[in-house]
């Protein structure tokens, strides 16, 4: 401890005090480093699940900031548990979810234009039919419903 005199003037009660500050560090903490990537503006060392040496440095300095006024020296601190709120956690999944549907549907309808494409290539190669534009924006339609109905 630092200036302890000073401290016991300034400070009530050591345990709430001590409670109060490192839940407020922790929250600093977690607003000034995001946990994914989605949420990221900045380089991805700043992320909390990045690297565990930047975050318990950056707790460490954080702690000690506020903690000096009730004259306490921080010598160490971890995050020993680090989770999403349940109602935050849920928004994620869905986030998720929604993202693979998307990328999913995505690729089917990539492989539905490939397909079409070479078979329209192979009917034009073979010479087995000639299509007008008309004629071939209907084929490209009803061999992608044949394609994609599957």
């Amino acid at each position: 401890m630092r200036n302890t005199a000073q401290a016991v003037f300034d400070v009530e009660d050591y345990d709430e005090y001590v409670r109060v500050q490192a839940e407020a560090a922790i929250r600093h903490l977690a607003r000034a480093m995001p946990t994914t990537k989605a949420s990221m503006r900045g380089p991805t060392s700043r992320r909390l699940r990045a690297s565990q040496d930047r975050v318990t440095q950056a707790l460490i300095r954080e702690l000690a900031d506020r903690l000096d006024q009730a004259g306490i020296v921080v010598e160490d601190a971890k995050l020993t548990h680090l989770a999403y709120a349940p109602e935050i956690a849920q928004v994620m999944l869905r986030r998720q979810q929604a993202e693979a549907i998307i990328a999913a549907r995505s690729k089917i309808v990539h492989g539905a234009v490939s397909m079409v494409e070479m078979a329209l290539k192979g009917l034009s190669e073979r010479d087995i039919v000639h299509l007008d534009d008309e004629r071939r924006a209907a084929m490209v339609s009803n061999l992608l419903c044949a394609v994609l109905r599957g």
